[in-house]
């Protein structure tokens, strides 16, 4: 039976320096992306223009949808960061999984 897993080897090859250059790259895109859309939704916010008060509401559920999802970009691109410098995956995803601890420390500090 061990002989089997032996002769396996890893489930996926590793992946190279190139394709991690690659997805930290669309990483940044990404974020590029997530942070136009959170002006958008600022600006709409400052000119306080609403046809109704859903209207308002929705744009302030916006900036909440916005704010989660910076923060979600930002753990990637500390994981992808942290894979282009050399680390390994095992190394990268403790640093992810700390970054997220902290944020739920935040959000339970601040009620949410």
């Amino acid at each position: 039976m061990a002989e089997y897993y032996k002769s396996r080897g890893p489930k996926t090859v590793p992946l190279t320096m190139e394709e991690i250059k690659e997805r930290y790259e669309e990483t940044q895109e990404e974020m590029k992306e997530v942070l136009e859309w959170k002006k958008e939704e600022e600006e709409k916010l400052a000119k306080d223009e609403f046809k109704t008060h859903q209207a308002k509401s929705s744009c302030k559920r916006n900036l909440k949808k916005v704010a989660k999802r910076v923060s979600s970009v930002k753990g990637m691109l500390i994981y992808w960061k942290l894979r282009l410098d050399g680390k390994s995956h095992f190394f990268a995803s403790i640093e992810l999984n700390e970054y997220w601890a902290s944020l739920r420390e935040q959000d339970v500090e601040n009620g949410l």
